[in-house]
């Protein structure tokens, strides 16, 4: 680049010389002065074409380079996302699957809960019966001891009642001797 700038600087001098030169009105000066115009004009696009040719090449090769990584970044953050979308869209096709089981998995818990409901309810209610039907057994046995109790009870009050109205006073010392009259008898035949 320093080389450039120096052929530059010569070539604009040279340049500048040739139109002082041409500026004193000689005819032959003026010749020259296009002359080095055209040299100043090659030299340049020398040092340019130069300049072009050794740096434009890294310079372009650099960028291709970057954007040739900046592609590579790309095609592979593409990948990456195309997985990652068909990762979702296998979870999703995966959720209707697992919601499908989880409903089928619910619906036969509920089935064997409703069962296990029924049966403890059946056996509850076996219990309750059998509880009832003990009670009833037992009231009706409470029931029939209180009856053949008060049965009794009237039955002695009815006899006592009927023995009294019948025997008097008279009545009494009479069943009394007869009494002693079938113990009596009743000894001698022992």
């Amino acid at each position: 680049m320093k080389k450039f700038l120096v052929i530059a600087l010569f070539a604009f001098t040279m340049t500048l010389l040739g139109q002082e030169a041409g500026e004193h009105g000689s005819a032959e000066a003026a010749e020259p002065s296009i002359v080095w115009v055209w040299v100043n004009f090659v030299i340049l696009a020398g040092g340019l074409g130069y300049l072009a040719v050794k740096h434009l090449p890294k310079v372009f090769a650099d960028r291709s380079s970057e954007i040739q990584k900046n592609i590579t970044e790309a095609q592979q953050v593409k990948r990456d996302a195309e997985a990652r979308a068909a990762q979702m869209e296998a979870r999703l096709k995966a959720l209707g699957a697992d919601i499908e089981t989880f409903r089928k998995q619910a619906a036969t818990e509920m089935q064997q809960e409703g069962e296990r409901i029924r049966q403890e309810t059946v056996a509850q209610i076996k219990k309750v019966e059998q509880q009832a039907a003990l009670e009833i057994e037992s009231a009706g046995k409470a029931a029939t001891r209180e009856l053949r109790k008060y049965s009794a009870e009237l039955a002695l009050k009815l006899a006592e009642e009927r023995v009294r109205a019948r025997l008097d006073a008279s009545s009494e010392s009479a069943l009394v001797e007869r009494f002693v009259k079938e113990l009596g008898s009743a000894g001698s035949k022992n």
